[in-house]
């Protein structure tokens, strides 16, 4: 939904789909598929530059975006949305922003779009956020989307876009995966 103008959907400037498909680890190759997908929507902040109390544009946007991130990512995997085990979130709000518009797009109702998009998810969708200029690299969590102490899963994905945000802009990002760490050998004591 590029540049919509209804108050309800994001401005959308662009997506950015990164994919990860490891074939090795270690020199040692990788069984079976082991995927991790970043997809990131460069939104306009329709609070930059000015202090806000109500949020709820925000939270709006945020179930707005969530859904189409995830199958975007489902997609970019080329599995059945069922085959997605893990899952991740994170936002990079415009030097013009704060890190709260970050906090209010990603968590009240971004979750339940994502959840319908990769066929349920019992556990938390983990999370980053940060405010940073241009260029800047966010690191978010990837925890199985129905057992979030399943060790295997526990990874980590980053992205990074160099012409965004821009002080008046998001950067909001799904990420999901398949597979869990290459040659994942650690459990619970």
């Amino acid at each position: 939904m590029a540049n919509a103008s209804n108050a309800d959907q994001p401005d959308i400037r662009k997506f950015v789909v990164q994919l990860e498909d490891i074939r090795k680890e270690a020199g040692h190759p990788v069984q079976g598929t082991n995927r991790k997908v970043t997809v990131a929507a460069v939104i306009k902040n329709p609070l930059a530059g000015r202090y806000v109390e109500d949020l709820e544009v925000l939270k709006v946007l945020g179930n707005a975006i969530s859904g189409q991130l995830a199958a975007r990512g489902v997609d970019a995997l080329g599995i059945a949305a069922g085959d997605v085990t893990s899952y991740g979130k994170g936002a990079i709000v415009g030097v013009d922003g704060e890190l709260e518009h970050a906090a209010a797009l990603i968590h009240p109702r971004f979750g339940a779009p994502v959840r319908n998009a990769v066929i349920k998810g019992d556990d938390i969708i983990p999370s980053t956020k940060k405010v940073g200029a241009p260029g800047s690299v966010i690191v978010m969590p990837l925890t199985n989307k129905n057992s979030i102490w399943q060790f295997d899963d526990m990874d980590s994905t980053e992205i990074t876009i160099p012409d965004a945000p821009k002080a008046d802009e998001i950067v909001v990002a799904v990420c999901l995966g398949t597979g869990g760490r290459p040659l994942a050998r650690t459990s619970a004591d």
